[in-house]
């Protein structure tokens, strides 16, 4: 009777126990997914219970003149559980210049623009000294409250010579690829981590899946697709938002020296000071080797000629390792990083066989796609759920009235339905001339004169101006949807041996309330060098009034231009916005008869002539 009764005690001490059991494995925390999106979890959602600490990387490269290899600091963020549970989740990367401050906007911080072409600047520019900022371990607290309660941990790192990361910023550098992707290595148990920027105690990611995404704006958007072109293993997928794709194309066009938009003046060397927050003594040393060496001597203002320096700090020459899948987001209107940087990529992602989707809004800088767009990005390449969609839409595409999480699906971008109809030019300009899609069938020829004290708006806005010519299309009786890139063929000739070209493409009337939409003046624009007729990378001096042929694009839009508007292509010369800043007066000859404007009209020649009744 004893003996059963110990024994029916043994049970019930084992039963309790194994239920108990049972319980807990029934209540540890995992990622959950609905509708092919990960959701949050209550369990990872607590800030408090969040595991923080940070580290240094190895990376490959050594560029602060010393005989260490560069460590890039990191900083870690993830739920208790990968602790406490042995959880391991996949990562979200991302890494900036910008963690640790910036430098402050002073006087002569930009290079003078008021110059002649071709002539060095007036002045030299100063060299603001960045004071570091921010504290361990904590670097960044972006995108943890979207990621880490979805069952992801975060990651964070400053790129190389900023913050309490060693090395030097090169602007597109091979040290700026190699160090993200070191991070991806480390994820990978493949490179070192420590917990000292100079010792020798190893961290390890055990935690880790080793499945990356990294998504980030701008130059932040940058560096993701810098560590894709490495061909890292474990980096599955990439968000960029907004991202300089190349150096060139945000300084130059066409060769033609160009600002990006509100930084009249900006160039490769003015952004190094500006991201310079690294330790302090080794600044001279790669104020010296970098910016005095490299940057400044190879960046070439006087010609704006592609070189291979550009060449090296253009990410679409080092693709094709790239295997990453690629969801791009841009805005049709940014004129700092302009939607070439982005479409440029995506289109050669595509070529390579690369999963690609593009996604752009009709905004400015910035802008992220839509939360359910990049959760099922991540979900599907990180948590490797199959939920469809690597069969999605490939573009989607705000339209003009609508908010930037509730874009159209299109088959791609541009629109595949979008045909190219050539338009020619009818004399009139200094006023008014026209767009027909007939040649016309004598020489015209239209002068205007540069003058950088009108600004674009201004000359899109004047009845008539010589310091510009316009030609426009009948009003229309319908929209048009243009998708894709437009391009100028224009044959011209200049009073001076130099010349800037600017070309806009306007909706007119002209809207003039202070609440008119980003969408509803400008279209698009380009701009380019006349000495660059022949090569983007050999200029020559302009012959004064001899005759020029050159073909260039503008950026791409994809825009529905209202019935009642106008569509209208400006060609001036300084665009006091974004170039070189000469003394008024160069005079630009335009031959009509051998001018034309092709549009990527959705429907072809015959909506254009039905739209504008021709």
């Amino acid at each position: 009777m004893v003996l059963k009764k110990q024994i029916n005690t043994l049970f019930a001490f084992v039963l309790i126990a194994c239920l108990s059991l049972t319980t807990t494995a029934q209540e540890k925390a995992k990622p959950v997914f609905e509708n092919g999106e990960a959701q949050i979890v209550k369990a990872f959602s607590d800030p408090k219970s969040w595991i923080r600490h940070d580290l240094w990387v190895e990376t490959e490269t050594n560029t602060d003149g010393d005989d260490q290899l560069d460590r890039v600091h990191v900083a870690v963020t993830r739920p208790q559980q990968t602790e406490t549970e042995g959880l391991q989740l996949p990562i979200i990367y991302v890494t900036s210049p910008y963690f640790a401050g910036v430098a402050p906007d002073i006087d002569g911080i930009m290079w003078d623009v008021k110059h002649e072409l071709g002539e060095p600047a007036p002045r030299g520019r100063v060299h603001p000294e960045v004071k570091r900022q921010g504290k361990r371990p904590i670097i960044s607290n972006s995108h943890l409250l979207k990621w880490v309660p979805r069952g992801y941990i975060v990651v964070h790192s400053s790129s190389p010579g900023t913050g309490l990361s060693q090395g030097a910023p090169t602007l597109g550098g091979e040290n700026e690829s190699l160090a993200p992707k070191a991070v991806i290595d480390w994820l990978n148990g493949r490179a070192k981590g420590y917990t000292t920027p100079d010792g020798d105690e190893t961290v390890d990611a055990y935690w880790s899946t080793g499945k990356v995404g990294m998504t980030g704006t701008s130059f932040n958007g940058t560096l993701p697709l810098a560590a894709a072109t490495t061909g890292v293993d474990g980096l599955e997928a990439i968000i960029p938002i907004a991202p300089n794709t190349s150096y060139y194309h945000y300084y130059r066009s066409n060769g033609l020296v160009r600002s990006p938009g509100g930084y009249l003046g900006e160039d490769i060397d003015v952004l190094y000071d500006f991201i310079h927050s690294g330790d302090e003594a080794k600044r001279p040393h790669n104020n010296k080797v970098i910016r005095d060496t490299e940057l400044v001597p190879n960046m070439d203002r006087l010609t704006g000629d592609y070189n291979t320096f550009w060449a090296s700090r253009d990410y679409l020459n080092h693709m094709k390792p790239m295997k990453a899948a690629l969801l791009m987001s841009h805005g049709f209107n940014d004129w700092n990083v302009m939607p070439e940087h982005s479409y440029r990529i995506y289109k050669q992602a595509e070529k390579q066989g690369i999963p690609s989707q593009i996604y752009y809004h009709q905004q400015g800088h910035g802008g992220p796609p839509p939360l359910t767009l990049m959760n099922r990005w991540f979900t599907h390449y990180l948590h490797g759920i199959d939920n469809g969609v690597e069969n999605d839409a490939k573009a989607w595409i705000v339209r003009e009235n609508d908010k930037n999480d509730a874009p159209t699906a299109y088959e791609n971008f541009p629109n595949p339905k979008a045909e190219k109809v050539s338009l020619f030019l009818g004399k009139g300009g200094l006023a008014n001339g026209s767009l027909n899609t007939t040649k016309p069938k004598r020489s015209i020829k239209e002068t205007l004169t540069d003058n950088y004290n009108f600004s674009g708006s201004d000359l899109a806005q004047e009845e008539s101006s010589k310091h510009r010519l316009l030609y426009t299309t009948p009003i229309l009786k319908e929209a048009i949807h243009l998708s894709g890139e437009a391009e100028i063929t224009i044959r011209l000739s200049s009073s001076k041996s130099a010349a800037n070209l600017s070309v806009w493409l306007v909706s007119l009337p002209w809207n003039t309330e202070k609440k008119a939409k980003i969408t509803e003046n400008i279209i698009t624009r380009g701009w380019a060098d006349p000495q660059n007729h022949k090569s983007l990378s050999e200029s020559a001096p302009l012959i004064p009034g001899e005759f020029y042929e050159m073909t260039f694009k503008l950026m791409p839009d994809d825009q529905i231009i209202p019935a009642g508007q106008q569509i209208g292509l400006m060609i001036f010369s300084s665009d006091s916005e974004f170039t070189i800043l000469p003394k008024p007066g160069t005079k630009l000859t335009v031959d009509l008869q051998n001018t034309s404007l092709t549009l990527p009209i959705v429907g072809g020649e015959s909506t254009y002539k039905k739209a504008t009744l021709q």
